[in-house]
């Protein structure tokens, strides 16, 4: 039983946007917190934003603050993750995330995704 399952990904411009999402088990989603990590060809997989189990605090990368923004449906179980101007840099397989801790560690995250491919490029 897949316990994160993640879609919205796909081919966008430069200055595009797309919004991710990652779908919980019950399990998963009651996590102290969850998160989006990213992979691009070549690069170790790196933290992309956190957010806790109560959606009270969140935290990004340097590179996507103020850009991307986290968020929790409690209705879907879902974790999405709203991408604006989005950059060629920003291409990677992007993952879905749950654990015990508020961490840019992904180590402490338990519960991963197959991953959804995002592509920035004209």
């Amino acid at each position: 039983q897949e316990q994160l399952v993640e879609s919205g990904g796909g081919l966008v411009q430069p200055g595009g946007s797309l919004r991710l999402s990652c779908v919980a088990s019950e399990d998963a989603f009651s996590s102290v917190a969850m998160a989006w990590f990213r992979q691009a060809p070549g690069k170790n997989r790196e933290f992309v934003a956190a957010i806790t189990r109560g959606g009270g605090s969140t935290h990004y990368t340097d590179s996507v603050r103020g850009r991307f923004t986290i968020s929790r449906d409690s209705s879907q179980s879902a974790v999405l993750l709203q991408m604006n101007i989005l950059k060629p840099e920003d291409t990677a397989v992007y993952y879905c995330a749950a654990g015990s801790q508020f961490s840019v560690a992904d180590f402490t995250y338990t519960y991963w995704g197959q991953g959804t491919q995002v592509t920035v490029s004209s």
